[in-house]
């Protein structure tokens, strides 16, 4: 999604710095950002996939982001890392104004808040997968986050970027998730019961329901190890069974099943 935020942001004029784990990530990245603007080219909706990727510089040191107004940190949902990285985002970056964000789907706002000197400047800013696609992002401000930074973000997501936006409070899984993951969960069990085939489930909510896409085709596109770190933020955090991670997503998760990403989930992908 690093990728996708990126590009939208870039097609925006805005002037920006992308940091990846290490060169191979950099070059996957790039590589990411040139198929998709290529595609955006040929469908008209762009003028030159050149010049946006002029706007975008792909490295590896946090220090580059020293200079930004916003960062908005997109890595993988595992609570530990992202606190982790949000001490070093609060010392790296200068601006006193800079406002530092997290796309969690589910971790709650305020754990990444305390671990700076400025949760006053920390909020959610969760966009959608795919984010060119997709024009819903969720503004979740903290208890300590300042009126006048999710003032500033909504100004950005929706005047620069196009993005609409909708309101939050600091819950895990905030609004889309608490009530999306639940949905594919019951489906990933209804399959793991042999109550139906994951075709057949699907096929019954897009044709039943004028849904777009499957439940278990979504988790596959979700990614099976977000889909099972999302339901373990909101189980966590509200104790309900109804978002406790299925036994077979946690087998998947454990063989490397996670969906598209891997070319196998529910579905098998080329």
């Amino acid at each position: 999604m690093g990728a996708g935020i990126a590009e939208v942001s870039a097609r925006a004029e805005c002037d920006v710095v992308v940091v990846e784990a290490d060169q191979k990530a950099v070059d996957a990245g790039l590589e990411r950002l040139t198929k998709s603007l290529g595609r955006a080219e040929a469908k008209g909706k762009i003028t030159s996939a050149q010049d946006v990727l002029t706007r975008i510089r792909v490295v590896t040191e946090l220090e580059e982001l020293a200079d930004r107004d916003l960062v908005i940190e997109a890595i993988a949902e595992n609570e530990t890392a992202k606190v982790g990285l949000f001490k070093r985002l609060d010392a790296i970056v200068e601006s006193t104004d800079a406002v530092l964000a997290s796309n969690t789907s589910s971790i709650p706002i305020m754990k990444l808040a305390v671990a700076t000197n400025r949760p006053t400047q920390v909020l959610g800013v969760h966009f959608f997968n795919p984010v060119p696609v997709l024009s819903l992002v969720e503004l979740v401000p903290s208890l300590l986050t300042a009126p006048a930074t999710t003032s500033k973000v909504r100004s950005f997501v929706e005047d620069t970027l196009g993005k609409h936006t909708i309101d939050c409070q600091d819950r895990a899984g905030f609004i889309v998730n608490a009530l999306l993951i639940p949905f594919v969960l019951s489906a990933i069990r209804m399959f793991e019961s042999g109550f139906a085939t994951a075709e057949d489930i699907d096929q019954g909510l897009i044709r039943g329901a004028a849904h777009p896409q499957g439940p278990l085709a979504l988790a596959d596109l979700i990614g099976l190890d977000t889909t099972k770190a999302v339901a373990e933020s909101l189980y966590e955090e509200f104790k309900e069974p109804l978002y406790a991670p299925p036994p077979l997503l946690a087998r998947m998760v454990e063989a490397g099943l996670l969906g598209r990403k891997t070319g196998r989930g529910f579905y098998t992908y080329n």
